[in-house]
């Protein structure tokens, strides 16, 4: 396999010989001899513009091609900056075509809108084959198709994270099975995404034979990607190989023994021992000078590129400096356009050159030998003449039918004030990108409104300044900020929103209530809260009427800031100030108000009004077509948050699973983290770990990417108390210990909720004294009752346990005041806090409580914790004595963990079983648990496996199964490991034998 620009995508002159480097070539040998023994390795090249970057990565070429590796390569260019995952486009898109029917028909969608060769197919209905011809959508591709395919990407908008996994798991496709080599250069050139991609990447490296080397110059890297490969060196054992000056013997061993000594100290002494300039010098017999940089060359490096084009034919300069101006690789005929002659005529040029070695061709393409050189031909042209140039090839652009991504960038430098169609493709190409490389679309959306006329504010304020037929200033302004947020450029959205406020008149209440709500929400994800309540406010106090539809929704998300404070006295206030219905009110402004309304009164203890609004907000948000909801995502995600509180835990799930789909699908990822946190956790209580799992890391991956600190100290502690119930306590540990570094949400819930994770994942390492102190910070700060009571239970245990019966008992009392009367799975919990106290000294009164505890909390679904109750009942029986009863409660429990895949729970009930002599296999062993399923599959596993035998792709797993994809491929790698196969295949034949065998389901 080689990379869209075939061997020579990586550009270097064959004629040059390499000299020196020797370390670097060294790094390169230890790293493919890794990656061809399956491993998964990452290097970054780090030098300065001409260092020999470039001609190292041929080498790794070479190196890898000796190995029979596969190789990609792409590169970023330096007018594309913009292009949303170019280098990646660039190394991709040409080989998919043999990688489609590879794909599930999810991951072709979610990869489809950056994928020019995946969009054509998905668009044609086809999995197979691509269509002949120029790519459709591509940052560095001349001419695109005209197709309805080479429009903009479609619309509907993909996580980030969703998108990144899914380009995960196309490499993991594309490096079956002989490995794979992916070489990315100029990747200081590269947008946001693109680093963000790759950022996920180290971070979570594909499970595949995976080599990822990139190539970039310190100076311009962004703090991003100097994050990036500093993170790679602890995540994954990276190299970061400098590339440094040539000295000045290696400088005379290249230039060869037909170059004087003098000529070759001279050469030395301007270039500084940089290849690239001592090429550029040795080309011209020009008298020397070294001297300091100045912006891109240093003066006689750039005075000798200057020398070299200007001994072109006019014809040929024109079609240089055109070339520049169109793409990084470019065809003959936009280089015409660009220039304003024939295709001929450019072709002939082209010829010199391609003689002069200025441009290389690639099949049917051009690029320049080397970056600089482009700069320099395209910074020898004049500024006016390449202004025209690039609205030349912008209009040549849509004559053909290229996508709004590829005329944008050529229209943000030609495009006139007030150009109706320029604004337009703008505007396009920021919406399809708006989810996948939010950054770039920010980027587009101001381009877009920097066009825009400029006229009074009343005009502006009421649209009548814009053409009709585009959105105006405002709303552009208002969307700029939603995908500044979306990016994780918090402060600019929330900028952004207070100058739409700025602007609009002081009567225009409804949309001064939106910006307000939105300006509002970024100052709470930048961690601001009392500026959020004050923006709040101060626009209520604008308002005439407090009761009218536009104070609503600023009353709502004042709502939403006392909950988080639990200040649930506040937040009711507020609340009932406003009636559940109005006749001005829209139907989605009614279902709003209802959804926020459980939740003060469960806190109040009015728990029969709690379940009446529930059953209210569960009728009115059941009924309600999507897009209702999609106005007030922030009320749902409270109405689902509810539900958890009050044990509902199947409905809170579901209800979750919707929220977020309907999220995502209308670009709202800002929630996103919260839905999945909460998504997680009630997975987590109905005993569904693996799903549990799943979620919580989606959901701080999301909180990664949006950049807020409140979001991921939300993310990372469910996601600690996921980890810890699965019995991986260490790594719960650090997921705790990160949220609280965050330092966000002090004096607010989610604070108090990181340091209740911490306690207990210390308590879940057998560090009781550190668990306890850890318990008491957080039971200082504000929490919801049901965390509150469950420190309460936990403690009970941990001190009982200490042989402190008083302190246990202090605990137990504590869970007295925090029943709530009518939610009784809520209140099972102070029982088996009794449960607890009780054993050292009535062992038979505490089996009975703990017993009781475990049938209410059976009812409920709550499996983790009915499995600990019976464990405790198990306990008290065997303190009891009755060894049967004992025998019997701590099976169960065996059972319920074992099935959840509690593992450290299952270990404790193991050793309690073996304390009473039950012999319990060891896992693995014949007759252990799920001995009936082949393998020692789990339920859910050999579901997953049967499937597979089916021939159903993963996509289709999760759907039948109603489970993410996420869930399914964690799945997928426990069969492998159980079955010791790597393959699907591997799956079909190991389970066909094993239902062929003696106690496998169905044959006995």
């Amino acid at each position: 396999m080689e990379g869209r620009s075939g061997h020579g995508g990586v550009e270097s002159p064959d004629s040059v010989p390499l000299v020196g480097r020797q370390d670097v070539l060294h790094a390169f040998d230890e790293a493919l001899d890794a990656t061809a023994a399956d491993s998964f390795r990452f290097l970054a090249l780090v030098g300065e513009p001409g260092a020999g970057k470039t001609r190292l990565l041929t080498e790794l070429w070479n190196a890898a091609d000796a190995r029979k590796l596969g190789i990609l390569a792409g590169r970023a260019a330096e007018f594309e900056q913009e292009m949303p995952f170019g280098a990646v486009v660039d190394a991709l898109d040409d080989h998919l075509e043999e990688h489609i029917g590879d794909l599930s028909p999810t991951t072709v969608r979610l990869l489809a809108p950056v994928f020019p060769a995946l969009s054509a197919a998905l668009h044609d209905g086809e999995h197979t084959g691509l269509h002949d011809g120029p790519r459709p959508n591509e940052a560095t591709h001349a001419e695109p198709r005209p197709s309805p395919a080479g429009a903009a990407p479609d619309n509907t908008p993909v996580a980030r994270y969703q998108l990144y996994r899914a380009v995960r798991h196309l490499l993991e496709q594309v490096a079956a099975p002989s490995g794979l080599v992916l070489i990315l250069d100029d990747v200081h050139w590269a947008d946001d995404a693109t680093i963000e991609l790759l950022d996920h990447l180290v971070r979570h490296p594909p499970r595949a034979s995976v080599l990822i080397a990139l190539a970039y110059r310190p100076a311009q890297a962004s703090a991003r990607l100097a994050a990036l490969v500093q993170a790679s060196l602890q995540a994954v054992g990276g190299s970061r190989l400098p590339v440094r000056p040539l000295t000045q013997d290696e400088v005379a061993e290249l230039l060869g023994p037909g170059v004087s000594g003098t000529r070759c100290r001279e050469l030395y002494k301007a270039s500084g021992g940089n290849p690239f300039y001592l090429e550029a010098l040795a080309r011209t017999r020009e008298p020397l000078a070294a001297g300091d940089t100045e912006g891109e060359l240093p003066p006689a490096v750039r005075a000798a590129l200057q020398l070299e084009l200007s001994g072109l034919s006019p014809e040929a300069q024109l079609i240089a400096q055109s070339a520049a101006v169109a793409a990084d690789e470019f065809t003959p005929m936009l280089a015409a356009a660009a220039a304003q002659v024939s295709e001929q005529e450019a072709l002939a040029a082209l010829d010199e050159l391609v003689a002069r070695d200025i441009v290389r061709p690639r099949a049917e393409r051009f690029r320049f030998r080397h970056p600089l050189v482009r700069h320099a031909a395209y910074r020898s042209a004049a500024a006016g003449w390449r202004l025209a140039a690039h609205g030349r090839i912008a209009t040549y652009l849509t004559e053909i039918g290229a996508p709004a991504a590829v005329r944008a960038r050529h229209l943000e430098r030609s495009g006139r004030v007030g150009d109706r169609n320029a604004i337009a493709t703008l505007v396009e190409a920021a919406r399809a990108f708006a989810t996948q490389a939010p950054t770039t679309a920010a980027h587009w959306l101001q381009s877009a409104l920097s066009l825009m006329p400029t006229t009074g504010a009343a005009a502006e304020a009421d649209g009548t300044a814009d053409d009709p037929a585009l959105p105006s200033r405002l709303e552009l302004m208002m969307e700029l900020a939603r995908v500044q947020t979306v990016g994780g450029h918090l402060t600019e959205g929330r900028e952004t929103a207070r100058n739409v406020l700025r602007m609009l008149p002081p009567d225009d209440y409804e949309r001064r209530a939106r910006a307000a709500r939105l300006a509002a929400l970024m100052e709470r994800q930048l961690g601001r809260p009392h500026e959020a309540r004050a923006l709040l406010l101060d626009e209520l106090r604008r308002m005439p009427d407090p009761r009218s539809p536009a104070a609503v929704p600023l009353r709502m998300r004042l709502v939403a800031e006392r909950m988080m404070r639990i200040d649930f006295r506040a937040a009711q206030a507020v609340l009932d100030l406003m009636p559940d219905n109005s006749e001005d009110w829209e139907p989605s402004l009614k279902l709003a108000v209802a959804a926020v309304r459980p939740m003060p009164a469960l806190a109040a203890g009015r728990v029969q009004d709690a379940i009446r609004y529930l059953e209210a907000a569960d009728r009115l948000t059941n009924a309600a077509p999507d897009e209702h909801l999609a106005e007030w995502m922030d009320a749902i995600a409270w109405l689902c948050w509810a539900e958890t509180f009050m044990g509902q835990f199947h409905n809170a799930a579901d209800r979750f699973q919707r929220a977020v789909a309907i999220a995502r699908s209308t670009g709202q990822l800002y929630i996103v983290t919260n839905l999945m946190a909460g998504l997680a956790r009630a997975h987590g209580m109905l005993g569904r770990l693996e799903e549990a799992a799943a979620a919580a890391e989606e959901s701080v991956e999301e909180a990664r990417l949006l950049n807020s600190g409140q979001q991921l100290v939300f993310a990372l502690t469910q996601q600690s108390l996921v980890t810890g119930w699965s019995g991986d306590n260490g790594t719960a540990l650090r997921h705790a210990e990160e949220a609280i570094e965050v330092g966000a949400g002090v004096g607010e819930w989610w604070g108090s909720m990181a340091r209740y994770a911490h306690a207990t994942a210390l308590l879940g390492l057998g560090r009781p004294d550190e668990a306890a102190e850890a318990f008491e910070r957080a039971v200082s700060g504000p929490l919801d009752q049901r965390t509150q009571l469950s420190i309460s239970e936990m403690m009970a245990g941990v001190e009982a346990a200490r042989g402190r019966a008083d302190a246990a008992a202090r605990w137990v009392k504590r869970t007295e005041h925090l029943i709530i009367p009518g939610l009784d799975a809520h209140n099972a919990l102070a029982r088996l806090a009794r449960a607890h106290a009780l054993q050292p000294t009535d062992a038979a009164q505490a089996a009975r409580e703990a017993l009781a505890a475990a049938e209410t909390f059976e009812e409920a679904g709550h499996r983790i914790d009915v499995g600990r109750a019976r464990l405790r009942a198990g306990q008290a029986h065997a303190e009891a004595g009755d060894r049967t009863a004992a025998r019997a409660q701590l099976r169960l429990a065996a059972e319920i963990f074992s099935g959840c895949g509690a593992r450290a729970l299952h270990a404790q009930v193991v050793r309690e079983q073996r304390r009473l002599g039950v012999r319990v296999p060891a896992k693995g062993s014949k007759g252990g648990r799920n001995s009936r399923l082949p393998g020692g599959l789990s339920k859910r596993e050999y579901e997953v496996a049967s499937l597979v035998v089916e021939g159903c792709t993963n996509s289709q797993i999760a759907d039948r199964l109603y489970v993410s994809i996420r869930t399914v491929e964690t799945h997928l790698s426990h069969i492998f490991a159980k079955f010791g196969v790597s393959s699907r295949v591997g799956v079909v034949n190991a389970l066909t034998r094993g239902t062929a065998e003696p106690g496998a389901p169905g044959t006995d």
